[in-house]
C-alpha cells in the first residue's frame, strides 16, 4: 500500500473520529442543558407499590403530606388565598392503602350494620369513598380543602357548604378563579354527564403530576389486583363491577386532568 493511500485512510479514521466526538459532545452539551430530556422516562418510573399506596414516597408538609413540587405549589396557592382572607385548611392529603382500607372497612360495617345489603353498601361506598389501591390520595399528589377561616361545620366534606350561603362558598369561588393559576385542578366536578364518585368541590388534584401518575397507574392489572386483595365484601367484585369502576369512578373525572 502506498503512502498516499495510507494517508487517506488515516485521514478518513481522523474524520470519523472528529465526526463522533461532536456527536458526542452535542448530546453532552445538550443533555447539560436539558438534563429532563435523558431522565424523562425515569421521572414516570413510579413503582407499583407507590401507585396502590403501600410505597414510601418522601413527602413533605407539616399537618399534611404532599409530594414536593405539589406541596411548594400548593404554598404559593395558599399564600395567594391568604390574601383574600381565606385560610385553605387541608382536611386530607397523602392517604396509604392501609388508611384508605380503615375507611372501606369502617363504612362497609356501618352499612351493612344499617341492613343494606353487600352489594348495595358497596355501591353506597363508592359514592364518594375509594376502594383501597385505587384512591387519588395515594399518590401524593390530592388535598381535600375547606376554608379555616370561617366557623367549621359539623360534617366538613359536604358540598352543599361550598355553594350558595354555605359556609364555604367564598373558597369555592376563589378557587374557581385562582387554583388553576397552580396547576391544582377539581377532580370530580358537578358536571351532571360524569358518572362515577359524585361532585366534590373540595377535593383538588395537582396536575402536572396526578396526570403522569394517572397513566401510569392504568398500566397496571387494576383487575388483577383487586381480585387479590382481602377486602371486606371483595367476593361481591365482578368482573362487569371492576370495569364500571375503572371506567366510572376512576377514569370519568375532569377531562383536564386526563392530558
Amino acid at each position: 500500500m502506498g503512502l498516499g493511500k495510507s494517508f487517506q485512510i488515516i485521514q478518513v479514521h481522523t474524520i470519523m473520529k472528529r465526526n463522533d466526538f461532536i456527536k458526542l459532545s452535542t448530546l453532552l452539551g445538550i443533555s447539560s442543558m436539558f438534563p429532563s430530556l435523558l431522565s424523562f422516562t425515569k421521572r414516570w418510573a413510579i413503582p407499583t407499590e407507590e401507585l396502590i399506596g403501600k410505597g414510601t414516597p418522601q413527602l413533605y408538609g407539616k399537618g399534611f403530606l404532599l409530594r414536593k413540587e405539589a406541596y411548594e405549589s400548593f404554598l404559593k396557592m395558599k399564600i395567594a388565598a391568604a390574601k383574600s382572607g381565606i385560610e385553605i385548611k387541608v382536611v386530607s392529603s397523602y392517604r396509604n392503602y392501609a388508611h384508605q382500607n380503615r375507611i372501606w372497612e369502617r363504612k362497609y360495617k356501618q352499612f351493612t350494620a344499617e341492613g343494606l345489603s353487600p352489594i348495595s353498601a358497596i355501591k353506597r361506598i363508592i359514592e364518594y369513598s375509594t376502594i383501597p389501591g385505587t384512591s387519588r390520595h395515594h399518590w401524593g399528589t390530592d388535598v381535600d380543602i375547606v376554608d379555616g377561616n370561617v366557623q367549621q361545620p359539623k360534617s366538613l366534606l359536604v358540598a352543599g357548604h361550598f355553594n350558595n350561603n354555605g359556609p364555604f362558598c367564598k373558597l369555592r369561588e376563589w378557587l374557581f378563579k385562582h387554583s388553576e393559576t397552580f396547576d391544582f385542578y377539581l377532580v370530580y366536578t358537578d358536571n351532571k354527564n360524569r358518572k362515577g364518585f359524585k361532585y366534590e368541590p373540595w377535593h383538588l388534584s395537582y396536575k402536572p403530576l396526578s396526570s403522569e401518575y394517572l397513566k401510569e397507574y392504568q398500566k397496571l392489572d387494576i383487575q388483577k389486583m383487586l381480585s387479590e386483595e382481602k377486602l371486606r365484601g371483595s367476593q361481591y367484585f365482578t368482573d362487569d363491577f371492576i370495569e364500571s369502576y375503572i371506567s366510572d369512578n376512576i377514569l370519568d373525572i375532569n377531562p383536564k386532568l386526563l392530558g
